[in-house]
């Protein structure tokens, strides 16, 4: 049921984000620790690119079952429960004396992360209902879209100052806190009427979720939008450094910029959002193609610039395209919110991490790279543009 005191609306915003942050942070504070996280373990920097791989892997997969979970005890025990794996995992990799210690660290970190993911999916569909859903989503996207631009900054910072291992020390301590403030602050929203049937492992009880025509189009387009933002973070720094001769405060400006204009449009958005979502949805869509488009057009001028301007325009897509998709996607299961927050966190983070390894054996550069995932919106954008949009993302979002 949506809720209407402010006061527990603020203290749901303020657990909301602090769940939202937890994947996001651990996947960006030890970025600029890749070089000596591998010349301290003896292993070149691709292999330590995979620590982002499988903590992807298991945040995704993790939700099948952290989403079931969530509706079957209650949001607030698994939050509880992955910040601690969260906190424990983030130690281990703290303490790791070599690479693999430091892989099975990062596995159970993704695992830990992937149940803060789902409960904050959960949380939104639990507290706003249909309607609000998808405005509450794009403000998350607008919160989260801090920590790439001051989770590098730090991590740098950290390292230079303490070394490498500090930043998963840095990830143990917001664990703690988190914990803290979840125990204090955090008051159960599952509905009273939830159920949950089958056993936990039973995957058969997604086939009536994943086979919903409106569920099944809307998180597809979450994970593609996601495969071209996975293959923005990961290229874009090489690219602009060492590709375009940028230097570290060339990558930081230009991160920080595109963070800026990211939160700007993801707390704009809605306002468009809670009156015309398909329209929303059309619109960010186009721009994300239009992006695409312009990325590979503007790449042969060489600059950061011409790089960076259709990144800027897609942020405003992804805003929109984002929020309105997840949050219908969401607005058939009311009683089933962890279950279907779960698969569409599958879909965005395994899914769209597994789409872009698929595809890094295409011989393309950076930009060749960012403008093909972007592309692949394409055919969603014209099943949008057709007159059977109607049937995949309605006008209307369903009664909570």
């Amino acid at each position: 049921m949506p809720t209407t005191d402010p006061r527990r609306h603020l203290r749901v915003i303020l657990i909301l984000a602090l769940l939202v942050v937890f994947c996001p942070l651990a996947i960006d504070i030890y970025l600029p620790a890749f070089p000596d996280i591998a010349h301290a373990l003896s292993i070149d920097e691709q292999k330590v690119q995979l620590t982002v791989a499988i903590f992807m892997l298991t945040v995704g997969l993790g939700q099948l079952i952290a989403g079931p979970l969530a509706d079957k005890f209650g949001r607030k025990p698994i939050a509880l429960a992955g910040i601690i794996l969260y906190g424990l995992s983030s130690l281990l990799a703290y303490m790791s004396p070599n690479f693999t210690v430091l892989m099975c660290a990062r596995a159970l970190q993704g695992f830990g992360a992937c149940a803060t993911f789902v409960v904050a999916f959960a949380i939104v569909r639990d507290t706003y209902g249909s309607a609000k859903s998808g405005q509450m989503i794009t403000y998350l996207n607008g919160i989260v879209c801090f920590i790439p631009a001051l989770a590098p900054i730090l991590g740098a910072w950290l390292t230079v100052q303490f070394g490498w291992r500090m930043n998963f020390l840095f990830l143990a301590g917001f664990a703690c806190v988190g914990l803290l403030l979840t125990l204090l602050f955090f008051k159960e929203t599952r509905p009273s009427d939830s159920h949950y049937q089958g056993h936990i492992l039973d995957i058969r009880r997604f086939v009536p979720i994943i086979t919903t025509p409106v569920f099944f189009f809307n998180s597809l387009l979450c994970m593609v939008a996601m495969s071209a933002i996975l293959a923005f973070v990961t290229l874009a720094p090489g690219w602009i450094m060492t590709e375009l001769g940028g230097t570290v405060g060339d990558f930081t400006f230009w991160f920080t910029l595109n963070a800026i204009v990211s939160i700007v449009a993801s707390f704009i958005a809605p306002l468009y959002i809670k009156r015309h979502s398909q329209k929303a949805l059309k619109l960010g869509v186009s721009l994300l193609i239009l992006s695409g488009v312009l990325v590979l057009v503007m790449s042969e001028l060489r600059t950061a610039f011409t790089f960076m301007l259709p990144i800027l325009i897609a942020a405003l897509g992804f805003a929109l395209s984002l929020g309105s998709a997840a949050g219908m996607a969401l607005s058939h299961f009311p009683k089933q919110a962890g279950t279907a927050s779960a698969l569409i966190g599958l879909m965005q983070m395994s899914g769209a991490g597994l789409l872009v390894m698929l595809t890094q054996v295409l011989p393309f550069n950076a930009p060749e790279f960012i403008a093909f995932h972007l592309l692949l919106l394409l055919p969603l954008w014209v099943v949008l543009l057709s007159k059977k949009a109607h049937i995949y993302h309605p006008t209307q979002t369903a009664q909570p």
